[in-house]
């Protein structure tokens, strides 16, 4: 718990102020595409659910992504990092994400909106010329119908909507398994499995 209070402690109350006010006005205005969740207990860990945009081979799937505000924010841009495993050239394998904005083109005024909006069009756009998945920027670049395959299998293997239940509950990660969700979870991962195999021939 102490580890978790300590990015707030770092951070001056007016800038903390400041992200509250941007994250309550987000949660009651959404952009379209983007779902934020509010950690009341540290208001530094940030994070947002990206709908994958139509047309593109991320359509249907929801990526989660995290904002990590440092204590020099906003003079210093947070580090973005997608929670959900994507086939990006702008994305590495730890998830961590490069974008202009977060690094040469950031200003103190721009705001989270702002990155996760970018964010979003990085997946309308991706710039294979700031790659750092090289094999993704290759493809995206070289052989585009293999890029765009790669990474609509890999949506469907990792950004599947979560079902809601009857009651309207999010079965999160939270949620404890049922027994009954065991049957259930083993068809999944031969389905998943069969992905993956198809996944290795490509």
């Amino acid at each position: 718990m102490a580890s978790m209070s300590n990015n707030v402690e770092n951070l001056s109350p007016q800038t903390i102020r400041g992200v509250v006010r941007e994250m309550q006005e987000l949660s009651t205005h959404p952009p379209e595409g983007i779902k934020v969740q509010i950690n009341e207990e540290d208001v530094t860990d940030i994070q947002a659910f990206i709908d994958g945009p139509a047309g593109t081979p991320y359509m249907g799937g929801i990526f989660k992504v995290k904002l990590s505000l440092g204590k020099d924010f906003p003079q210093i841009p947070p580090k973005a990092f997608f929670l959900t495993k994507i086939f990006h050239p702008n994305v590495a394998s730890n998830g961590e994400i490069c974008v202009n904005t977060l690094k040469k083109d950031w200003k103190p005024d721009l705001g989270i909106k702002h990155i996760l909006l970018t964010i979003k069009c990085l997946l309308i756009v991706p710039n294979a010329e700031s790659a750092l998945n090289e094999e993704a920027g290759k493809l995206l670049l070289e052989h585009y119908d293999d890029y765009y395959q790669r990474a609509k299998m890999m949506t469907e293997i990792h950004a599947q909507p979560q079902k809601v239940s009857k009651t309207g509950l999010m079965e999160g990660p939270l949620a404890k398994k049922h027994a009954g969700d065991k049957k259930l979870t083993a068809e999944k991962k031969k389905i998943l499995k069969d992905k993956k195999r198809t996944l290795k021939r490509l």
